[in-house]
């Protein structure tokens, strides 16, 4: 069984007043466009977020069928959602051998690409495309078990970045010419500030992204 994780539960600093991920983009929440995305590649869906968040999101997901792992303490980093998504799937959920962990701010995630990052993490720990020297951990694929546990660690040593948990993987990295043959590089395309905002939501106004 495959499922995904979408990680929201950051304090939108750059984008200002209010917060992005249920904001309205082109007319859908935010949110919304990354787990519609999702569920169909996925077997089940679960939402990291800030307890003071459930509301807003539930309201923005209605319909859509989720289980929320709210942090335990939150404010800790991607690393500490990406723990409380997986480690709920692990208590909830055992079958589930991998997950898809993507941000909340990643409107444009490309769900074939997604469907391809499972391919490429079978018989590995991970699977995490790289653009420009720069990986991509809030946009990939993880064995459910292995990425809580590093993520655990990392978070025992003070480290809250996901890249310093991928240090404990066994992973695929896929850049270069493959990503180019398996997706848009805007699939990647994470949005912080009102003006990124603005330029996602003319994408889908012009087209059927």
């Amino acid at each position: 069984m495959r499922a995904g994780v979408v990680v929201a539960g950051g304090r939108s600093t750059r984008f200002g007043d209010g917060d992005k991920v249920v904001a309205s983009l082109a007319g859908v929440p935010m949110i919304r466009r990354v787990a519609e995305r999702l569920v169909g590649v996925v077997d089940g869906l679960v939402v990291n977020c800030r307890a003071d968040q459930m509301d807003a999101i539930e309201a923005a997901l209605a319909g859509v069928e989720v289980r929320y792992a709210p942090d335990p303490e939150p404010d800790r980093g991607p690393a500490a959602g990406i723990h409380a998504g997986l480690d709920f799937l692990g208590a909830e959920q055992p079958t589930v051998e991998f997950a898809a962990v993507v941000a909340a701010d990643m409107p444009l995630v490309d769900p074939a690409f997604v469907s391809h990052l499972f391919d490429r993490a079978a018989d590995h720990d991970a699977a995490v495309p790289r653009i420009d020297d720069r990986l991509q951990p809030l946009q990939a694929v993880y064995r459910v078990e292995r990425m809580a546990n590093a993520c655990a660690a990392a978070l025992s040593r003070g480290e809250r970045s996901v890249t310093a948990a991928l240090t404990d993987l066994d992973r695929v990295v896929v850049e270069g010419r493959e990503l180019r043959e398996r997706t848009r590089q805007a699939s990647l395309t994470n949005v912080n500030t009102r003006e990124e905002f603005a330029a996602v939501a003319d994408r889908f106004g012009d087209s059927a992204e």
